[in-house]
């Protein structure tokens, strides 16, 4: 199934992380630009003409986050934004992070 079409589901923790086969078969299903750290996040990096450009994306993804209740780290520069998502109740990747980096490259 899409990922983009899935809902991220409440995470309090108690579950495992995904382990790297898993995260391997998730990865497969984004698009390659998105990176794996550690099997412990994933990370991608969008660049944009100016500031006003970087800022509408932003408040996209801060839109899409608070719909799918699930936040991802975002650094801020000028032109740029590199997103990083895991999820923090497990201090691991889940599948939610894989349905918003999903979500993500559609905006």
């Amino acid at each position: 199934m899409d990922l983009s079409k899935k809902k991220c589901k409440p995470c309090e923790g108690g579950v495992a992380p995904l382990g790297k086969e898993e995260i391997e078969n998730y990865k497969k299903q984004v698009r390659d630009d998105w990176d794996v750290i550690g099997y412990k996040k994933i990370s991608k990096e969008f660049s944009f003409v100016n500031y006003r450009h970087t800022i509408d994306f932003v408040n996209k993804v801060a839109n899409l986050s608070e719909e799918e209740g699930h936040h991802p780290v975002m650094h801020v520069y000028y032109g740029r934004v590199v997103i990083e998502l895991w999820t923090h109740a497990i201090d691991g990747l889940s599948e939610n992070d894989f349905i918003m980096a999903s979500k993500i490259d559609k905006l």
